[in-house]
Formats: structure tokens, sequence, C-alpha cells
């Protein structure tokens, strides 16, 4: 896989380097909650802008149905691109038409472009291979070489992660490149113990990632609405607790083989309960009450793991040497049930580990709550992505981008 630093050595002064970011920012209305993404991408941008490249960047945001939508438009994360790189970024209202053409078409060396939001073109995600391609050759007549940077999307087989490097001279960006090296140092020669946490709504969203880790992993910490699952698995009450019930068998399968290899399943001991989920936008009180894992009131949900849980977790943590964290312990966006996972942010940074956050809500609570991201290990930018490659999957953004 070529890497940025052979394409700068190469020379990219005068040509049109096309960067695949990954600039799917969460917004609120046109406001941008968190500009983690938009961040992660600025060293590439920067070093191809001060080498003299014409950089047009382009990304997806969001789900649009392969047209336009107000509210899916990039035009909010060129605006903090421009902000974060300290200079004016030109905005094209389409993906490859008349805006896309002149915005490329008036790049000075050194300067920047944002295309309008790739998934906008149903050619971006279409199945048909006829179609990806064709909307892959309209963006490869908008650059002369492809950088890879996207690596939240790496996991998707879209015309312009997986097409359109074939398409053109491409590298590897910065961001790619460091989000692999992190994820070989949790699959090759892994320091341990290995200790995993992963939280989260759902136990299907972890499958492929349990079953593989169950090879690898020491110690798995489980939390978040998935929790409830697997005490549902071993006879618990767990009341009006989100359950997957045609995941049980799957779970059940998972706790016996942990036992059998030796990897230790760690389960909430204690959570918080209320009769109804919090009111998200008003954040108003909730007076949760602390109970035992396996004895959750009927009429009662589990939204958070409680102070026992927290404790227990935080000791787990505290001896490893790897840990690796995707998904939040309860709902970390209500004060109330938020506990849990600021305690986890806080062993990670007060342990001596290598400590990766698998992208996601992770990455989200831990700037929401107000961690130092340099406290970490590594930040990933890519929830999904993360976890195929720990599954052991190809992804097919990478595949491409290899010579």
């Amino acid at each position: 896989m070529k890497t940025i630093d052979q394409l700068l050595a190469d020379g990219v002064a005068g040509k049109r380097v096309f960067v695949r970011a990954d600039l799917n920012v969460p917004l609120d209305g046109t406001t941008i909650t968190d500009d983690g993404r938009i961040r992660a991408v600025l060293p590439t941008v920067t070093r191809l802008a001060e080498a003299g490249a014409r950089v047009v960047v382009a990304s997806h945001l969001g789900r649009p149905k392969g047209a336009p939508d107000p509210a899916f438009s990039l035009a909010p994360a060129a605006a903090r691109l421009g902000e974060l790189l300290g200079t004016e970024v030109a905005f094209a209202s389409d993906t490859v038409g008349e805006s896309a053409r002149a915005a490329v078409e008036g790049l000075a060396d050194g300067r920047v472009a944002v295309l309008e939001n790739l998934r906008f073109n149903p050619g971006e995600t279409a199945e048909d291979d006829a179609e990806r391609g064709a909307f892959a050759d309209a963006l490869a007549a908008l650059a002369d070489v492809y950088v890879g940077d996207g690596f939240g999307a790496v996991h998707r087989k879209h015309a312009s992660v997986y097409d359109l490097p074939a398409r053109l001279p491409h590298a590897a960006g910065q961001l790619i490149a460091a989000e692999v090296a992190v994820l070989r140092r949790l699959t090759e020669d892994v320091e341990r113990p290995y200790a995993v946490v992963l939280g989260g709504a759902k136990v299907s969203d972890k499958l492929g990632v349990i079953d593989h880790l169950l090879e690898k992993a020491d110690r798995i910490l489980i939390g978040g609405g998935m929790a409830y699952t697997f005490l549902k698995a071993q006879g618990h009450e767990i009341g009006t607790s989100l359950l997957q019930e045609d995941q049980i068998p799957a779970v059940r399968d998972y706790l016996k083989r942990a036992e059998e290899r030796g990897v230790e399943f760690v389960l909430p001991v204690d959570v918080l309960v209320s009769p109804e989920f919090p009111d998200l936008g008003t954040k108003a009180p909730t007076h949760p009450a602390v109970v035992a894992a396996d004895a959750i009131p009927a009429d009662r949900q589990g939204l958070d793991i409680g102070p026992a849980s927290r404790e227990l977790y935080a000791s787990k943590l505290a001896d490893a040497a790897t840990v690796f964290w995707n998904g939040p312990m309860g709902v970390f966006e209500h004060p109330d049930f938020a506990g849990g996972t600021r305690e986890v942010a806080q062993a990670l940074v007060d342990t001596s580990a290598f400590t990766v956050v698998g992208g996601g809500d992770s990455a989200a609570a831990v700037r929401i709550l107000g961690f130092d991201e340099a406290a970490f290990g590594h930040i990933s930018t890519g929830g999904g992505a993360s976890l195929e490659y720990l599954e052991g999957r190809t992804l097919p953004g990478l595949a491409a981008l290899e010579d």
C-alpha cells in the first residue's frame, strides 16, 4: 500500500488530488455537534495543500436516498474544514456536475475544494458494477491522483471507495495508515492481557467481532443495551430492558465457548433502571434506581451499568496491556445514565495499557464527556470498519489501495 509520504516524494504540485475523506459528522440542523472526523483528515489535506496540490475533498454524510437532500448537505462540513485550515474552501453544490467541474477547474495550487455529498448520486452506493463504475469514471475525470483517507467508509464497496482507486494512481492518507497500524496491534502479536469492552444497543451488531475475539482476547466486558440479552440468556429477569430474543442461542454459545477457552466474560452485576427511556432533548431528571443485575423489576428497564459494575470493570482493565473499547455502557447522552461510560473511559485513561477507542458512539462519548483525546492511545474514526477488520474480513476500501 503506497503511503502519502511516497506520493509527496513523487511530487504533487499542480496535480488534482482527490481525497476520499469521512466527513460524516453529526448535525443538529446545520450545526456540527462533533467535528472529530473533520479534524482527523486535516493532516492529510494540509500536507497535500502545502505541497502545492489542488485538493478535491469528497465524502458521504448520512443516508440520503441517492438524490439531493438539504438535510444531508456537506456545506456545514466544508465551512468547518475551511475554519480549521484557516483558508477559504470552495464548495461544489453537486458531485460531478457543472458546479463540481467549475470548483475543481478554479483551484489554484495549494487550494482546497469540497464536493457535495457523494450519496446524492445513486451511482455511489449502487450494487450494479456498471452503474457504480460510471460514477467512478465521472469522479476520475476530476482528478489526477487518488488518496484514500476515509477510514469510516473502507468497509463499503462504494464507487468513491472501491472503484475510483482502480482508475487513478493511488495512496493511503495519514489517517488510514494510522488506523491500519493500530488495528494490526490488536490482531497481530497482541500485548497481553488483552481486554475488550463492548457496549452499544444490539448484540447482533457485535456478533462477528465477539466470535473472532473469542480466539484472541483474554477478557471481554459487556455493557450497554446488548448486556440485557446476555443477562436474559443466563436466565435473569430483565424487565422492559432492550432484548434481542433471537440472539439468545448465539449468546449462550459464546458464553459456553468463552468458558471452554478460558476467556473471561464480564457482565454487569448491577444496573441503573428507570420506568421509561429518558428524554434526550430536555434531559429532564429521571431519578434512576440501582438494582442487582439479576433482579431488574418487571416494569423497569436497565439504562446504564451500576456503581458496583463500574468498579468491577475498572479493576478488569487496570492490569491490561491492551484494551479495545467499542460501544457505550449506557444512554450516555443523558446525565443520569452517563456514569458507566464515563467510568470506563476514565479506566482507560488511568491504565498504562495501549488503549483504542473504536469509533462511533464511543468516540463521540469521549469528546462529549470532556476527556482529552490525547489521553488515549488511539481514537478510531470508523466504528463499523474497525469491527469488520477485527472480525478478519477483507475491507474493500483497503483492498483497493493495495498495489
